[in-house]
């Protein structure tokens, strides 16, 4: 399950996607989300849906890499539908005892479906296309205006980034701790929920201290290299939204603008 977890990681690549300015992409997810929530029906969320599909297919990112991250999201997935499906009012379709499915719920239980499945395919589709490097410098220049009110933009998006990068680091440390223990008998599969939470336990402390490791040698390297935040900091490559930047921000621009309209007429 750990291994289905793919957050923060990368794909190198040379496509549409992968050229386009971070700052561009980080806006282009922000309205995708936007569209997201304001979509209320099938056909506005279809539309959502095809762009989605048209973004991964320039990307040329496999789709079964973006399924594999919802893995451990399936019981946030169902729990949600579930929710939705038998706790919602209108024209009663089924009913067993307390339970009954109605028309809304249905529909409700599969729009909040697609709505949690497609903001998390978003989200890892910026993650595989970006590195964490143009990501800090995508947001440290959007958040830029910030500097004249003294907020620390520079250290913000690189903490940022390196908790996205250090996501994956993570999950391989906790994959190898807990087979260290499966070794040496540990059971994390049986037994009732106290139990297997009391079974968390080797996972945790070694990882909490392999994690402060990392930290600590991080920061002295950082600290090694005369890190001095953003100050008098300069880069070797400039950032610089080209044509395929205007069009993407107008595409995801008209793209909102039409889901808010079908949204208007009931769709």
């Amino acid at each position: 399950m750990l291994k289905d977890i793919t957050l923060g990681q990368y794909f190198p690549g040379n496509t549409v996607v992968h050229r386009l300015d971070p700052r561009t992409k980080l806006i282009a997810l922000v309205v995708y989300i936007v569209a997201i929530f304001t979509a209320r029906g099938f056909a506005s969320t279809g539309l959502v849906v095809a762009s989605l599909v048209v973004s991964v297919v320039l990307s040329r990112i496999r789709p079964r890499s973006l399924f594999k991250g919802l893995k451990p999201l399936i019981f946030i997935i169902a729990l949600t539908a579930f929710l939705n499906l038998f706790y919602s009012t209108g024209r009663v379709i089924a009913q067993w005892w307390i339970f009954r499915i109605t028309e809304e719920g249905l529909r409700r239980a599969v729009l909040m479906m697609l709505r949690i499945m497609l903001l998390v395919c978003g989200t890892f589709l910026l993650t595989y296309t970006t590195s964490p490097l143009q990501l800090t410098d995508g947001l440290e220049r959007l958040m830029a205006p910030l500097k004249k009110l003294r907020f620390p933009v520079h250290e913000l998006a690189m903490m940022m980034s390196i908790a996205l990068r250090f996501i994956p680091t993570l999950i391989e440390e906790t994959d190898k701790i807990m087979s260290a223990q499966k070794a040496r008998g540990a059971d994390f599969e049986t037994g009732s929920l106290a139990r297997r939470a009391k079974a968390l336990l080797p996972i945790l402390v070694p990882l909490f201290v392999s994690a402060f490791r990392r930290a600590d040698e991080l920061a002295t390297a950082m600290e090694c290299r005369c890190d001095h935040g953003g100050e008098g900091r300069t880069r070797m490559k400039v950032l610089k939204m080209q044509r395929a930047d205007v069009l993407s921000l107008v595409f995801w621009a008209l793209l909102l603008a039409a889901v808010i309209v079908l949204v208007r007429v009931g769709l």
